[in-house]
């Protein structure tokens, strides 16, 4: 059993990170549209995500799961 406390990261180290993300896979000025999107619609994530994956059955949320992971190798 791992007894180990975790820290959350810091405030700016997680939106510098949350950044480099968005840039990186959108690019600056989507990136920038998001956070826009995000802030315009009072996003709800849980929400979202509950939308989203609440009608995929398991297997293939693992099966798409599977897919991205080999896609990233």
């Amino acid at each position: 059993m791992n007894n180990e406390i975790t820290t959350p990261p810091a405030t700016i180290d997680l939106l510098d990170r949350g950044m480099s993300c968005l840039v990186k896979y959108l690019g600056v000025v989507e990136a920038e549209y998001f956070i826009a999107a995000v802030r315009r619609e009072r996003f709800d994530y849980t929400k979202w995500q509950r939308e989203h994956f609440d009608n995929t059955d398991l297997r293939t949320f693992v099966q798409n799961a599977a897919n991205y992971a080999k896609s990233k190798e």
